[in-house]
């Protein structure tokens, strides 16, 4: 029985999906709490999508594609926050034509493209396909991301929480704002070789969203998320194996049963404590 449980850790490539999972978990999972309490997640969303373009043209440059990503990525956030910081759309409205824009164009480049290698796991991972230098990128960007955020936490919670006492503050609010965009760029580029383009918006998103409903202070939030997502991409990976599925989407789907159990777990909380009042 033992054995069997342990088979998919006996497996090198099986080894590098567990290793890519618990290197992207984190920073994905700390990074979703702020975009929850932000309100963000269609900026995840957009940032995630929009790279494509980068990705293609990095690949026909020559350049490595994490370049052409965070560059895309970059130039998504920035335009974004310009155009709803000075026109008198609102920020989704922007989010939604801008990451439309983006993820056109990256189709028409992707579909345009005549090669014989196939993007196909930058849009949907390729976590079984995960090597050393992935590995090695992951980590030196995880590293960074998750130093940035852990320094930075009461200034980028306050920012989140409340723009205007952050102000009152005297906190870089400028900074702040374009530092966070600047962190999720890095974070998508992190997590391209494990669940791609599609599906990384689930992994920021999803963790914080189900530590929300778990919990009531941010610290502890944090805490949660970070636990929940390396639980669900290292069991992700590992049911994986044996219902020979992709790694990606069975994290995904765990993520997702995960958030349902929280949602009617508040739900009954709040039902009881209302019954006894």
């Amino acid at each position: 029985m033992a054995e069997a449980l342990l088979m998919p850790f006996q497996f090198p490539f099986m080894q590098n999906a567990f290793w890519i999972a618990l290197i992207v978990s984190v920073p994905t999972a700390l990074l979703s709490c702020f975009l929850v309490l932000k309100g963000w997640a269609l900026m995840g969303d957009a940032v995630s999508h929009a790279v494509l373009p980068g990705i293609v043209l990095a690949y026909v440059l020559g350049w490595p594609l994490i370049i052409g990503a965070f560059a895309a990525g970059m130039v998504t956030a920035l335009a974004t926050g310009y155009l709803s910081d000075n026109s008198r759309v609102k920020q989704d409205t922007v989010m939604g034509v801008v990451f439309s824009g983006m993820f056109g164009l990256g189709i028409v480049f992707y579909v345009a493209l005549r090669t014989n290698v196939h993007l196909d796991h930058i849009l949907f991972g390729n976590m079984l396909g995960v090597g050393p230098e992935d590995l090695r990128t992951a980590g030196v960007i995880s590293a960074v991301v998750v130093l940035a955020l852990l320094v930075k936490w009461k200034d980028l919670m306050l920012h989140a929480f409340d723009p205007i006492q952050a102000r009152a503050s005297g906190l870089p609010v400028g900074l702040l704002h374009y530092g966070l965009l600047t962190i999720l760029s890095l974070t998508i580029v992190a997590t391209l070789s494990a669940t791609g383009l599609i599906l990384a918006v689930g992994l920021l998103i999803a963790p914080g969203a189900i530590a929300f409903l778990l919990v009531r202070s941010f610290g502890r939030m944090l805490v949660v998320s970070v636990a929940v997502c390396m639980v669900s991409m290292v069991g992700g990976v590992w049911f994986s194996f044996y219902l020979d599925s992709a790694p990606a989407p069975t994290i995904i789907l765990i993520l997702t049963a995960l958030f349902v159990l929280a949602f009617v777990r508040r739900n009954l909380l709040t039902r009881r404590a209302s019954a006894t009042v």
